[in-house]
């Protein structure tokens, strides 16, 4: 806008007007980045002026550069992997760095900072609050390793200022939650392409607290383990770290017993000559050890995975008479006599269910049919599939049996999130498209919880508030999980028909049923059938040959039936209260599907994650070689842009400051800001100002204030932006009229002004009984309001709030007091 001679304005045309402010802010930009030199000293992003993809990924670069690898975002803390190990960076002393800090928020960023203060708004409530926080990112990023660090805090900080418990006591629970770790990842992690450690499975963590915020126990809630890697590995990929760590760590007499020579090469272990940090055996062992498992159950365990491994080197040949069930290659024969061995069941048994299917003709009769050479196949690798799954489920029960707290114990928990990352590889199927739909709702949490719900409060707390776009994925969200119409829904529908599975026809009824949806695309060139999903991290193309029956994950009953006759106590155990047959009614088989299942626990995770207070923590892959200390700026901006933190810096600068402000700065950068404010706002300002005391700050003077202890009816103040309030006098009664304030609010100020008598002042809300819990003294000189309500409510109960023109907390209590009588001169929400 430009102003005219006499009085009005003009307007710009809509094409110069635009062009006028990209170069303004074109010109700002390359203003900011003059000063290279002092980019890496921004460790917070909302400080950034002004703020655009290119000044983020600038100041993320030059603290790169200078190892620096953590940064906050507002509400989010960046985290960069290094790809080398940086031992200082999580020491003990570190640790207790940020534990003892009087506010962590000051020191510099950190995964402990994101971690302590998780810990201290459990420690902090009245009615504590659980806590969750989400890690997320793409695969090698540092999900796992992050995940692990925070475990490590909370086992140190939560159990070692235990003064209840003997020393004893408390070691055995850290350790104990502690050695979860390597055996989860030993089970459950491999090596990939992008990551040399990437976790197989998600898992959701639930360290549990007592009454005293003191760590008593822990749970762990897994989610899709990739079994199909067991018997079948990405090109240039591997298994899961267990069998390497067998294959290196163990000795000859563990090798004898389980019948592997050392010259001895097993098809199910690919690039087994590179040798990884992750290939660490004795430390699987004792973290078995410690938490319970003895001997005779490993042995049990490394006696079924030899096993397994065996049954991978068995190979098929076609038999002379097509009648007859397909031979074993000569060569085979004594890998199945050692597979057999070692699974304790009969070898003429487990040829037998390998080669021929049972066919139920009613409860007495039943008919038998050689298998086809590649049905052979894929009943082994069923067999070794269903065996690793049913014992890696088995150990996470273990696992919580030994470290999960009686009920009676603890009250409250603090959640750790660590999911696969996005995907996206050559050749993608179900576990890809599982994965990525996984990361989609994690991704609209964030946007729910974060991006549209918080601006939608700034609005209904009276801010003049121009909305930030975001990206929005709940179409591809309605693309893959839309009922009655869904990539699932579908998906699920043409493994209900008892027909074989059909790529091309299931590809053209997609087509037909989801054309109208943009986030589904296809590549009409391609001669395999698929479909393209846009994701928010980027399109991927899914293979739909085999996704069908990788659905189904049929089990034939056979299988089941030798299982369960295992002499191997364990493998026994595994299967023995396993239904062959399946649940039904009337001989019929009830089948469900690999992403019914899944769909219902990620749901499940998702009602656990809105009941608690999230943290955000988005780890940053900066090359896609795992280079230590290499930053490429291309790739690092597309998973920035991905996972929307431009845009939450831009609200969290904006919206309500997430920082503390001394006082004599504030006024000082702001004094003549309020000048002009009482000239607008005032007409009468002069005559106030001569006639307020002359005692009062002259700031308050300038401002045109009026000393609220002198009127009885309820004055509106607008200032800062800090949301709705309304002041009363005498007893100044701060009353919030927006339910969305009503969230935990740290006003570091002293009430000791002139005007008013000690012990005067009292915060309510609209919804006393619902909203504040209660009012705490804090350490020099503050208070603490403690509220019970999720500042969600309101924006989800009322989105059509009316906007008040009044704003300011924190300038009522800037007039309310002489600010030269603060002793704490902090103002913190």
């Amino acid at each position: 806008w430009l102003p005219q001679v006499k009085g009005g304005v003009r307007k710009k045309s809509g094409l110069a007007h635009r062009k006028s402010l990209n170069d303004s802010l074109e010109g700002e930009v390359k203003a900011f980045l003059l000063d290279e030199g002092q980019l890496h000293t921004y460790d917070d992003l909302t400080k950034v002026n002004p703020v655009t993809p290119t000044t983020v990924l600038k100041c993320l670069q030059a603290r790169y550069r200078a190892k620096v690898f953590y940064t906050h975002a507002g509400c989010t803390l960046v985290a960069l992997n290094p790809f080398q190990p940086v031992p200082d960076l999580y020491s003990l002393d570190v640790m207790k760095e940020y534990h003892c800090a009087p506010q962590p928020q000051e020191s510099k960023p950190h995964i402990f900072i994101v971690a302590e203060e998780a810990y201290r708004n459990v420690q902090g409530q009245v009615e504590p609050v659980n806590q969750s926080l989400v890690v997320s990112g793409e695969s090698g990023a540092g999900k796992t390793w992050t995940s692990r660090c925070l475990m490590k805090y909370y086992a140190t900080v939560a159990a070692s200022s235990s003064l209840m418990k003997s020393q004893d006591t408390v070691e055995r629970i850290e350790k104990r939650v502690l050695d979860s770790n390597p055996i989860m990842e030993a089970f459950g992690n491999a090596c990939t392409l992008r990551n040399s450690n990437s976790s197989r499975f998600g898992k959701y963590i639930q360290l549990q607290l007592n009454r005293s915020q003191l760590l008593v126990g822990a749970s762990v809630q897994t989610y899709l383990l990739e079994k199909t890697r067991v018997a079948g590995q990405p090109a240039n990929e591997r298994n899961f770290h267990i069998f390497y760590q067998m294959m290196t760590g163990g000795s000859d007499e563990q090798r004898r017993e389980w019948k592997m020579s050392h010259d001895q090469r097993f098809a199910w272990l690919p690039n087994a000559e590179k040798t990884l940090e992750e290939d660490c055996f004795d430390e699987t062992v004792e973290a078995m050890v410690h938490l319970g498992i003895n001997a005779e159950k490993q042995g049990h365990i490394f006696r079924i995975l030899a096993g397994l491994l065996q049954l991978g080197n068995v190979t098929f040949c076609s038999a002379m008479d097509e009648s007859q069930p397909c031979d074993l290659e000569e060569k085979s024969k004594d890998f199945m006599h050692r597979c057999a061995s070692l699974l304790c069941v009969p070898v003429e048994e487990l040829q037998t269910c390998l080669r021929v299917r049972t066919l139920r003709a009613g409860k007495q009769s039943a008919l038998f049919k050689p298998c086809s050479l590649a049905d052979c196949s894929v009943r082994r690798d069923c067999l070794a599939k269903v065996v690793y799954a049913q014992l890696f489920e088995w150990l996470v029960t273990f696992i919580n049996d030994s470290i999960c707290a009686d009920n009676s114990t603890w009250c409250n928990f603090i959640g750790l999130l660590d999911v696969y990352g996005f995907e996206c590889f050559q050749f993608n199927n179900l576990e890809q498209l599982c994965i990525n739909y996984a990361n989609e709702k994690l991704q609209q949490h964030f946007v729910a919880h974060y991006l549209k719900a918080q601006q939608e409060e700034y609005v209904s707390e009276g801010l003049e508030w121009s909305f930030v776009k975001y990206q929005d994925n709940q179409g591809c969200l309605d693309l893959i999980e839309g009922i009655p119409i869904g990539v699932f829904s579908l998906l699920n529908e043409e493994c209900l028909l008892n027909r074989a599975s059909d790529a091309k026809q299931f590809r053209v009824r997609l087509e037909k049923e989801l054309s109208d949806n943009g986030s589904m695309s296809w590549d009409k060139f391609s001669k395999q059938p698929h479909f393209t999903v846009a994701h928010y991290a980027g399109k991927v193309s899914y293979q739909i040959e085999g996704m069908m029956e990788k659905n189904k994950d049929p089990v034939p009953p056979e299988l089941i039936h030798l299982l369960q006759k295992s002499e191997n106590p364990l493998l026994h155990q595994l299967f023995a209260d396993r239904d062959p047959v399946g649940q039904g009614t009337r001989g019929l088989r009830q089948v469900v599907t690999v992403v019914s299942k899944f769909k219902n626990s990620l749901e499940n995770l998702m009602k656990i994650l809105h009941s608690t207070t999230p943290h955000y923590t988005r780890c940053i892959k900066p090359n896609t070689d795992c280079r230590p200390l290499t930053f490429k700026k291309e790739e690092v901006i597309m998973q920035l842009e991905a996972c929307g933190i431009v845009e939450t810096i831009h609200i969290s600068a904006a919206g309500f400051p997430i920082r503390s402000c001394d006082c004599s700065a504030f006024v000082l950068v702001l004094q003549a800001l309020m000048d002009s404010l009482a000239e607008a706002e005032l007409d009468d300002a002069e005559d106030l100002q001569e006639a307020m005391p002359t005692e009062l700050d002259p700031i308050l003077r300038a401002r045109g204030s009026v000393q609220l202890s002198s009127i009885q009816e309820p004055v509106m103040v607008r200032g800062w932006p800090m949301g709705l309030a309304l002041a009363s006098a005498p007893t100044i009664t701060v009353s919030m009229t927006a339910t969305g304030f009503q969230k935990m609010m740290s006003v570091m100020a002293c009430l000791n002004g002139h005007c008013f008598r000690s012990g005067d002042y009292k915060v309510e809300t609209n919804q006393f009984k619902q909203g504040v819990a209660s009012i705490r003294a804090q350490p020099r000189g503050s208070i603490k309001l403690h509220y019970q309500r999720s500042p969600l409510l309101y924006a989800d109960l009322h989105p059509d709030h009316k906007r008040d023109g009044v704003t300011g907390l924190n300038q009522i209590l800037l007039e309310m007091s002489c600010l030269n009588h603060i002793t704490a001169p902090f103002f913190y929400i």
